[in-house]
C-alpha cells in the first residue's frame, strides 16, 4: 500500500510504502473487541467495597426470644434485612484484569491500523515539529490538513513544543509510538503517524 507523506503545513514530502501485513489486512472486529475489553478491564480500579455481615461492627446477640412475640424468628441485628446491618450479595474489591495472550494482542493492533488505512482516514507525516509551543499555530495548522479529532502518533520521543501546543486542543491525543494501542486508535476519526512511527511499528512486528 503507497501512501503520500504531507508536513505539518499541508504539503507533500513524497510517498511511502506501507507493509501490507500491518497496514493491508482484512479487519476483524471480534479481535479488535477482545483487545478493548481487555485494556478497559485493566486500568479499572476495583476498589468498590461494602460491609458484609460479618464485617459490621454490631452486636451478634439474639434480638428477642425465639417464641411468643409473634414476630419474625431473628437471630441477629447484622442481618441484611435490618437498618444499619450488613449488605446482601455487595461489591468486593477485586481486580478486573484478565489475560489476554500477546499474540492477539499484535493481531489486533494490527487489524485497528488497517481498519484506519481501509477507511481512508490514516495519514502518514513527515514529522510533529513546532518551533514554538503555541496553540494558535499548531490550531490553525491542523486547520490546513482538515484535523478536528485525529491521535498522533511520533517517534520514540515526541517534541516538547508540539506536546505543549497540542495538550489544549480538545479531541487531540499525542503519543510516542511505545504508547500505541487499539482503544485510542479507535476513539478518534483519523490517525496520523510520523515516518519514524511507520518505521518503528514495522520493526516491531518482523
Amino acid at each position: 500500500m503507497k501512501l503520500d507523506i504531507t508536513t505539518l503545513d499541508g504539503g507533500t514530502a513524497g510517498a511511502i510504502e506501507l507493509d501490507d501485513a500491518i497496514f493491508g489486512l482484512e479487519p476483524r472486529l471480534d479481535l479488535i473487541q477482545r483487545y478493548v475489553r481487555w485494556q478497559l478491564a485493566k486500568r479499572q480500579a476495583g476498589t468498590h467495597q461494602s460491609l458484609g455481615r460479618s464485617e459490621i461492627n454490631r452486636t451478634g446477640k439474639k434480638l428477642y426470644r425465639q417464641k411468643g412475640t409473634g414476630g419474625a424468628r431473628h437471630g441477629s441485628a447484622r442481618a441484611p434485612q435490618f437498618r444499619g446491618g450488613g449488605k446482601a450479595f455487595g461489591p468486593v474489591a477485586r481486580n478486573h484484569a484478565h489475560d489476554l495472550p500477546k499474540k492477539v494482542r499484535q493481531l489486533a493492533l494490527k487489524h485497528a491500523l488497517s481498519a484506519k488505512a481501509r477507511a481512508q482516514t490514516l495519514i502518514v507525516i513527515d514529522e510533529v515539529r513546532t518551533a514554538e509551543p503555541k496553540t494558535k499555530l499548531l490550531r490553525e495548522q491542523l486547520g490546513k490538513l482538515g484535523l478536528s479529532n485525529a491521535l498522533f502518533i511520533g517517534g520514540n520521543e515526541i517534541d516538547v513544543n508540539f506536546g505543549l501546543a497540542a495538550r489544549n486542543i480538545p479531541n487531540l491525543d499525542v503519543l510516542p509510538v511505545q504508547g500505541i494501542n487499539v482503544y485510542d486508535i479507535l476513539r478518534r476519526d483519523t490517525l496520523v503517524l510520523t515516518k519514524a512511527a511507520v518505521d518503528a511499528l514495522e520493526a516491531r512486528f518482523k
